[in-house]
């Protein structure tokens, strides 16, 4: 019974990740807020660029996951641990993909809220990762050695170490 009742409270807590994250991007996507500043041209380019770029790193994110895909943080049971591709630059690439997109789409929001609402969105996402990696530590032995050796967003180090010639 007391195992019912946590299970229910973390897939409560999964969904609640899920529905902020929405309610984040979905302010993040359609408030236009009246008093803005004028971005040049040529940053509003390198936001577009950069925002289609975090899309794409999620869409193969999300991909390569396959029949594992689910909005909730928690593995489904017939999930695998993802060590390759994507995975293997970043535990995350989903979230690393959208925290790319929301701060160049709160860039061309050309206003401080949406820059609120990026960091607000980074912060949570942060959270559902640290909530996420707990579930698949429980369910994959694996996964230390995994996070250990691999950045949760921000694939720096790993480039680091595969590039050529490239000191420790």
């Amino acid at each position: 019974m007391v195992q019912v009742a946590a299970a229910r409270q973390q897939r409560a807590m999964a969904w609640a990740f899920v529905g902020g994250q929405f309610a984040l991007i979905g302010l993040l996507v359609f408030w236009h807020p009246r008093h803005r500043w004028s971005l040049p041209d040529a940053l509003d380019t390198v936001a577009k660029v950069t925002a289609v770029v975090g899309l794409a790193w999620m869409v193969v994110g999300a991909l390569s996951l396959g029949r594992s895909l689910t909005a909730l943080p928690l593995p489904l049971e017939h999930a695998t641990l993802r060590v390759g591709g994507l995975y293997r630059l970043s535990r995350h690439p989903i979230y690393t993909g959208l925290i790319i997109s929301g701060w160049s789409w709160a860039l061309r929001g050309e206003a401080p809220g949406p820059l609120l609402l990026a960091g607000a969105l980074t912060a949570l996402l942060a959270a559902k990762a640290r909530f996420e990696e707990e579930a698949l530590s429980a369910k994959f032995p694996e996964y230390a050695l995994y996070s250990a050796r691999t950045p949760r967003f921000w694939p720096v180090g790993p480039l680091k170490r595969i590039r050529p010639g490239a000191d420790g």
